[in-house]
């Protein structure tokens, strides 16, 4: 697991979402392919759910795994921020190694990494706008047509602008909410 998210933390983003795009389509068997781009539609009642293209899987595939290389080592030192000594408090105290890392180890290093989470979800965002090179139609793409078309750069790519600003500063304070319930621990000890 070690070896994976080293590869994945030390190759560009950009290179892995190529990979995604066209070394795995090209590698799947052309049914699978042609079955992934075969337009689909759910219907649940009131609302339908089309089934995405394998361009979207692709750009929703490759920033989570990166995404999630780099959250998984943020996790790890937090896990390895925790002192040994609370682990052993509470396994002399009886609990089990699962009830100690639940109880005691688990919200300590959630309490250390839960920031550079918050800041890895964020890249995470900003980010997505390089799925326009794949040609999946995000935020970033849809601003160039709309320029494109109505020779309008400034309000297109100002108006996603201010979504992108708006998508990172709504998780920014979710994040930031989440630190100020938080308990604090007892300073007197």
């Amino acid at each position: 697991m070690a070896g994976f998210v080293g590869l994945v933390r030390n190759t560009p983003l950009l290179v892995q979402l190529f990979v995604w795009c066209f070394a795995v389509a090209a590698l799947l068997p052309g049914g699978m392919t042609a079955w992934l781009n075969t337009p689909r539609i759910l219907d649940i009642g009131p609302a339908a759910l089309s089934w995405p293209a394998y361009e979207t899987l692709a750009g929703f595939v490759g920033p989570t795994v990166y995404a999630g290389a780099y959250i998984a080592e943020e996790g790890r030192a937090g896990i390895n921020g925790v002192r040994s000594t609370q682990r052993e408090a509470a396994l002399a105290l009886d609990l089990t190694p699962v009830q100690a890392f639940r109880h005691i180890v688990l919200p300590q290093a959630l309490r250390i990494a839960w920031l550079p989470i918050v800041g890895q979800n964020l890249n995470t965002i900003k980010n997505t706008s390089l799925t326009m090179t794949t040609g999946l139609a995000e935020l970033s793409y849809a601003s160039h047509q709309v320029e494109t078309e109505a020779f309008q750069a400034f309000q297109a790519f100002g108006i996603a602008t201010l979504l992108y600003i708006g998508a990172v500063a709504l998780v920014e304070a979710a994040g930031q909410a989440r630190v100020r319930r938080a308990p604090r621990p007892d300073s007197r000890a």
